[in-house]
């Protein structure tokens, strides 16, 4: 079949023949629809990301996708076994969601990944506490984070403030509602402002931090000054680190105020929890809470969209 095909971890993916995916008895093998091009997608196959493990190569890049069974249905699915990936012109994976009647299939195949990053955070906090409070997203000119904003302001938060570095973007996230806050500055001070005065009104409930590195410790400081506000219980969400690895936790946060600090990502979040909260991620773009644009790549293009940047994302499809 075809397939894109990562030869070595150091290379860009070419197109070319690769093995069928094995299938247990009983199944059958699924056609592919189209397939996100997730950042996830790329540390994975170039062994760069926390989860990569032991990776061999060649491999098919690619961790979810939607796909169309033998009866016709389209369906989320994900997740193959290595070196196995989801951006060939068949695949297997063990799970399978049905896709809502009338959304756009590629759709999902961009935005399940990026939009199940903030979701399942937002709907875990909901049910623990009833309702969002105020939801401050680091990060929010990214996709990931533009659908965590999306997210929570469908979810029924209280507040939502949107911080992020391109301003095209930030004005969009205000037309839908949320707050915004520019993290453009280059010192510590200025962002330190900017947080504080975003959060002046209320203090956040929730921090869903797309960056880390220095944005969170200036949120760090912002958290850690006191206040009235401070018996709030906070939670805070480490769940991408484009600003950095790494990032200096103050011991007066920790004794200044209720919060609760965790990740989420591959390791911290269950198959088993993401596909419980896949059919309303669905619904919500298949309703237009949630949106986000892609460009489609055919396989035979996967080096022009493996090299895709931009305000959308890449989903590769068959010939």
């Amino acid at each position: 079949m075809r397939a894109a095909v990562f030869p070595a971890p150091d290379v860009s993916p070419i197109c070319d023949d690769f093995p069928e995916p094995p299938v247990p008895p009983g199944h059958e093998p699924l056609q592919l629809v189209g397939a996100g091009l997730h950042n996830v997608v790329r540390g994975l196959a170039t062994g760069r990301h926390y989860g990569s493990g032991q990776t061999t190569y060649p491999l098919v890049p690619g961790i979810d996708a939607v796909a169309r069974t033998s009866d016709g249905r389209l369906v989320y699915t994900g997740y193959a076994r290595p070196p196995f990936g989801t951006m060939a012109e068949r695949l297997y994976a063990p799970f399978q969601v049905e896709l809502p009647v009338g959304v756009d299939p590629l759709t999902i195949a961009a935005g399940m990944n990026p939009g199940l990053s903030g979701w399942m955070v937002l709907t875990a906090r909901r049910r623990e506490l009833g309702a969002l409070g105020t939801v401050l997203v680091l990060g929010a000119t990214g996709m990931s984070g533009s659908l965590a904003v999306q997210g929570a302001l469908a979810l029924g938060a209280e507040r939502v403030v949107a911080g992020g570095r391109n301003p095209e973007a930030l004005d969009w996230l205000r037309a839908t509602g949320a707050m915004t806050v520019s993290l453009a500055h280059d010192g510590p001070d200025d962002l330190q402002k900017a947080l504080a005065d975003a959060v002046s009104e209320t203090s956040p409930s929730l921090v869903l931090d797309y960056l880390w590195g220095p944005v969170a410790e200036a949120a760090f400081a912002v958290l850690g000054r006191g206040g009235e506000d401070t018996a709030a219980n906070t939670a805070y969400v480490q769940i991408g680190s484009l600003a950095g690895p790494t990032a200096s936790l103050p011991a007066d946060l920790l004794r200044s105020r209720r919060i609760h600090i965790a990740g989420s990502g591959i390791g911290s979040q269950s198959a088993e929890a993401m596909l419980a909260e896949a059919p309303e991620v669905m619904a919500s773009f298949a309703d237009g809470s949630l949106q986000l644009p892609y460009t489609a790549f055919p396989l035979s293009r996967i080096g022009e969209a493996w090299a895709h940047t931009g305000r959308s994302r890449a989903v590769v499809v068959p010939d």
